[in-house]
């Protein structure tokens, strides 16, 4: 593994660990020649997901898009980034559980509003605004009612 400070090539893994869900290998490495330490995760390679958007295109799923859109959503919010990763994990899980190859990305969507529901309120309302497109005040009003009375 490449040592993302130097850039050498010779690390050795000083802590290896199952992840919370058993879904990934955590893997505590240090390089041999600067001495820093880094983590890697090690997943089990899944088939490629194609992502339908709205608009009926197809893309490659990235990850890194759903993390996005839930940091945003929480930003400033008393919310860890190992809650930020295990939402995006218990997501994808799902996602990937799922067997199919492609999936459209209204459904990726409910998920994580599902799991963001569960976890703030705020961060909720605030991925549905963009999700879900309000237009107006009525339609935000609406979705926030529906938080309060949960």
């Amino acid at each position: 593994m490449k040592c993302p400070f130097c850039g050498n090539e010779d690390t050795k893994v000083i802590d290896s660990r199952p992840s919370e869900d058993n879904s990934s290998i955590r893997r505590r490495r240090q390089c041999d020649v600067c001495l820093k330490r880094f983590t890697t995760y090690e997943k089990i390679e899944t088939i490629p997901l194609v992502v339908i958007k709205k608009d009926n295109n197809r893309e490659s799923y990235d990850r890194s898009k759903i993390e996005s859109g839930v940091y945003r959503s929480c930003h400033k919010r008393p919310i860890s980034v190992d809650q930020i990763v295990k939402l995006v994990d218990e997501v994808e899980n799902v996602i990937f559980s799922m067997d199919e190859k492609e999936i459209p990305s209204s459904v990726i969507g409910e998920l994580v509003m599902n799991k963001l529901r569960e976890l703030d309120a705020v961060a909720y309302v605030r991925f549905a605004s963009v999700y879900r497109e309000f237009k107006d005040v009525n339609t935000f009003m609406k979705e926030l009612e529906k938080v309060i009375d949960k």
